[in-house]
């Protein structure tokens, strides 16, 4: 009999457009993330990151919880959930006023924090996050705590990321439909990040790169927080779809094909190795009716070329240039495409990782891959308890700001001297 659910209890759910998962944790007392139950089921109702039947996705969010919970012998009642659609943007405001050279006091970083909520203009979108990353001294970027320090001028860069407010209100009624409370919903680029990327990654600046089933989020990663965000409408599914059409097979056995014979790189031999071929409306394979591997990776390295050409223009978006060696990570069910870091590589130029979900305490090695890495990032961003300025105190100490000072950037100067 399944138990109610203990004190500190993490349950984060991500909605794809390929597959719906869920992951029962718990913190462990030295601070690491135990996991206690996965469950996953066929996504049915989400296009591109969007829900698109409401019922339909409703019951694989009911039937992927559900089985977390089986393994678990937990009951659970809120979710951490996952948002990755299109329309996500990422801004940093910055605030600063003068402290005439006394000590920061909690009192100076109530109000400054006060201010920066005040700050924030999401030109009519819905704020996901509007989190204070690093406070800067007299001009000094890239301080963490400054309580008890002493300066002239306090400032803060807050990170803010927003979204379409429709598409995040579907995906809020959804989930709630299944009788589960929705603790938070968080932008899909910020909770990878925390399961794939290092913190020297982080500061140094390493573009993060998710292949989606139905969409691609590119981010770029500095100065220790997310700092530029953009999507592409195109996912490995769209592999998936090409490979049906090519060779007129169904979508579940060009997803077979692909997953068990393909490749983002090619080689001599693959001329001689035949690949079994089911029709359309047929259950199995005819006598003769088969192709070779070097057609299968001929359609899936012409739609990767249109793809990693619309990944490598949203990097130049994103003023991702510089000096060879910057890194980009790939993860996403896509990343799980055999070569495809060689392939991006070659591509992009770049040095380029697979990101796999890390730190996690009995993770099943099914949901190891690059595939639940966001899935993963939701535990660690509800374990880290991040501070929202959106559910601030109002202060009433006065800011004082120095003239002329611009109280919203739309980047942060320090991040983007790197570039």
């Amino acid at each position: 009999m399944a138990k109610a659910a203990p004190e500190g209890l993490i349950t984060a759910l991500d909605i794809g457009s390929s597959k719906v998962s869920a992951m029962i944790a718990q913190p462990g007392d030295g601070g690491e993330l135990i996991v206690l139950g996965t469950g996953q089921r066929e996504s049915r109702g989400v296009k591109r990151g969007y829900i698109a039947d409401m019922v339909a996705t409703e019951a694989a969010v009911r039937e992927a919880v559900e089985q977390a919970e089986r393994i678990a012998g937990l009951n659970i009642e809120d979710v951490w959930v996952g948002f990755s659609a299109g329309g996500l943007v990422s801004d940093v405001a910055e605030v600063e006023f003068e402290l005439g050279g006394h000590r920061v006091e909690q009192s100076d970083i109530d109000a400054l924090l006060h201010a920066g909520r005040s700050s924030i203009d999401p030109q009519g979108r819905m704020v996901l996050h509007a989190q204070p990353a690093l406070y800067t001294l007299d001009g000094l970027t890239g301080v963490k705590k400054p309580l008890g320090l002493h300066a002239d001028r306090l400032g803060v860069h807050i990170h803010v990321v927003a979204a379409d407010g429709s598409p995040v209100r579907n995906l809020d009624l959804c989930v709630r439909s299944a009788h589960l409370e929705v603790k938070s919903i968080i932008a899909a680029p910020v909770a990878t990040g925390l399961a794939c990327l290092s913190e020297e990654e982080r500061e140094l600046g390493v573009a993060l790169v998710e292949l989606g089933a139905g969409i691609t989020n590119v981010s770029l990663f500095a100065g220790g927080m997310l700092v530029g965000l953009t999507s592409i409408p195109i996912g490995s599914a769209d592999i998936t779809d090409d490979i049906a059409s090519a060779f007129g097979t169904r979508r579940q056995q060009a997803e077979r094909m692909k997953c068990f014979h393909g490749s983002a790189n090619a080689s001599p031999r693959d001329n001689h190795e035949m690949i079994p071929l089911v029709g359309l409306g047929e259950e199995e394979a005819r006598d003769g009716n088969q192709i070779t591997k070097a057609q299968l990776i001929g359609v899936i390295r012409q739609r990767l070329e249109h793809h990693m050409g619309e990944i490598r223009a949203a990097l130049a978006k994103l003023k991702f240039e510089g000096p060879v060696g910057r890194q980009v990570v790939l993860t996403g069910g896509g990343a799980e495409l055999k070569g495809i870091a060689d392939y991006a590589q070659a591509a992009l130029g770049r040095s380029v990782r697979i990101g796999r979900p890390r730190g996690l305490t009995g993770l099943p090695e099914a949901h190891a891959g690059p595939a639940f890495a966001t899935l993963a990032g939701l535990a660690f961003y509800a374990a880290s308890d991040p501070v929202d300025l959106r559910s601030a105190q109002p202060v009433t100490t006065a800011v004082h700001r120095p003239k002329g000072a611009g109280l919203v950037r739309k980047l942060i100067q320090a991040a983007r001297a790197n570039y």
